[in-house]
């Protein structure tokens, strides 16, 4: 069955029909944005972290969060350039304020910039791909949260280059995940990196485990984020690379394909590719139309872009509707600086539980950059019911001025609301919980397992039914690992459901067909497998 065959279902026929139409029409209905409130405990938490460095460290900056020890919380990796990274045991009590207990767990390294979870191996426990100037460290999970470092056993060499970007895939067939790893420029050129970007990296497994040498991405543009995403919904996903302008020549944004059984291959314009130049440091993707298929952000300096297709899933042809839909987000919009901003982690999640995702974005100046924004807020984008966004980041109490880098929205105290972590170039990482007393709709929390290889069904696309009949509207996330900056999640998706107490989901496992529907209460955490779904109970 095609993807998005699942359409002409009577269930929820009436109300797809609308979305083909009017993309955003479903959202008339929807219940009105409500701006959530988060209050700071970045040192009550005990989280002491500060990134730090010169010319190496102005990217990067990322921090990751996965659960490792199994009783439902995030646990936290904070990256910190020529400081040591750190990592966090949750000790949060749910719904009550944040508490890290810091570990020692074998990842603490020097010259860290950014983090990534997946469970390589397939055994269960969460492996972590940390970036760094120099070679990028894998770690095997060894069980309560312990690791072991894997480079030798798992044949994995990436050289001595500036690492600054990552993202992971299952090909059709594969056991283990195939990793795509991008570079800054030539650290050899210090004195005059303009025009030394060097080739990402691809590597594929090999027959038994462990990893082929790594195929080159050439030519390399200075990728400053990588993310695996079916853009057309064909089960097969492409690789999308966001390249800063700044020290490229002739470069642009990319999007390859990966033919099975044959060398990479970059979308052309013949195939309906249009070249787009920025100075591109994250992306995040979402369906945000309702169309099924995923629109995608790009932060820059002054001139962030949001995309969707032309013109459906026949080419890779996007256009810009960020100014449209009010997320250019090319200034501050607190703090009386007018100089253009600089935009760099960038992740949608639903703030408000109100069934709309919103969109949070990490800003900072690379340095001093005296044409840039110096006083440079963070971006909380709440999306409203016809389908634009309303800047609300000093309202909710996010307007960090600070050098922020990467980041990410996850609920760290197991509460239903999301918290924000954010890391800062020369400043500590700053720790935000949401406070908001009464948020405007209802959540729900999942987990997908499933056997062998692919456990945690990074690339399944989940779906999730708000009403019935005519009213009904589906709301869907892919599970991805990469995009933002530096920054990676892998654990519990979040879904706002708005008003509903009940609702109805499914999931599309990655190069499979899709579940049945199966019913679910609001606010509650569910692990979904093979075998089906249950209602997951903390420890």
């Amino acid at each position: 069955m095609h993807p998005l065959d699942w359409i002409s279902r009577p269930a929820v026929r009436g109300a797809m029909v609308g979305l083909c139409l009017a993309p955003w029409a479903w959202a008339a209905d929807a219940p009105a944005s409500a701006t959530p409130r988060f209050l700071e405990e970045t040192d009550i938490a005990g989280l002491q972290s500060r990134f730090e460095g010169e010319g190496e460290y102005m990217v990067g900056g990322g921090v990751a969060t996965f659960d490792c020890d199994a009783d439902g919380l995030p646990e936290v990796y904070v990256t910190a350039g020529v400081n040591k990274a750190k990592f966090y045991r949750n000790r949060s009590t749910r719904g009550a304020a944040l508490k890290l207990q810091e570990e020692r767990s074998g990842l603490e390294l020097t010259n860290a910039v950014g983090a990534y979870p997946l469970d390589i191996d397939g055994d269960g426990q969460t492996d972590l791909v940390v970036l760094r100037v120099g070679e990028v460290q894998v770690f095997k999970g060894a069980g309560q949260c312990k690791f072991e470092k894997a480079n030798d056993a798992w044949t994995i060499r990436t050289g001595n280059g500036w690492h600054t970007a990552f993202a992971a895939t299952w090909e059709k067939g594969q056991t283990w995940p195939t990793l795509a790893i991008g570079t800054y420029t030539d650290r050899s050129k210090p004195e005059f990196p303009w025009g030394s970007c060097t080739p990402g990296l691809l590597l594929r497994p090999k027959e038994g485990g462990g990893y082929q040498a790594a195929t080159p991405l050439a030519p390399g543009h200075c990728a400053l984020s990588m993310l695996f995403s079916d853009w057309n919904r064909s089960g097969t996903a492409a690789l999308r690379v966001s390249n800063d302008r700044e020290y490229y020549k002739g470069g642009e944004e990319q999007l390859w394909q990966l033919p099975a059984g044959a060398p990479p291959a970059l979308y052309t314009a013949a195939q309906g590719w249009k070249p787009l130049q920025i100075w591109g440091m994250g992306i995040a993707s979402h369906d945000l139309n309702g169309d099924g298929y995923p629109e995608v952000f790009l932060t820059s300096m002054s001139d962030n872009k949001l995309q969707t297709l032309e013109a459906g899933a026949a080419q890779p042809r996007f256009t810009d509707i960020a100014f449209k839909r009010g997320v250019t987000a090319h200034r501050p919009y607190v703090g009386g600086d007018v100089h253009p901003s600089t935009a760099w982690h960038a992740q949608f999640a639903d703030m408000n539980n109100d069934g709309l995702a919103d969109l949070f974005v990490v800003k900072g100046n690379v340095s001093t950059m005296p044409d840039f924004a110096t006083l440079d807020p963070n971006n909380l984008l709440l999306q409203k019911a016809d389908g634009n966004f309303v800047e609300a980041g000093s309202q909710a109490g996010l307007a960090s001025f600070k050098r922020g880098r990467g980041g990410l929205v996850v609920d760290l105290n197991g509460d239903g609301l999301l918290d924000v972590l954010v890391v800062n170039r020369w400043d500590k990482a700053q720790l935000w919980r949401q406070t908001t007393a009464a948020p405007a709709g209802h959540w729900l929390q999942l987990r997908l397992q499933q056997p062998a290889g692919n456990r945690d069904a990074v690339g399944a696309w989940v779906e999730v039914r708000l009403g019935e009949g005519d009213t009904a509207r589906v709301i869907r996330q892919e599970l991805t690992v990469g995009g933002g900056h530096a920054s990676g999640h892998l654990g519990w998706m979040h879904f706002g459901l708005g008003s509903a107490t009940t609702t109805q989901l499914r999931v599309q496992w990655p190069h499979g067909g899709w579940s049945d529907w199966m019913p679910a209460k609001a606010d509650a955490f569910y692990t979904l497998s093979p075998q089906g779904l249950v209602n997951w109970k903390a420890p």
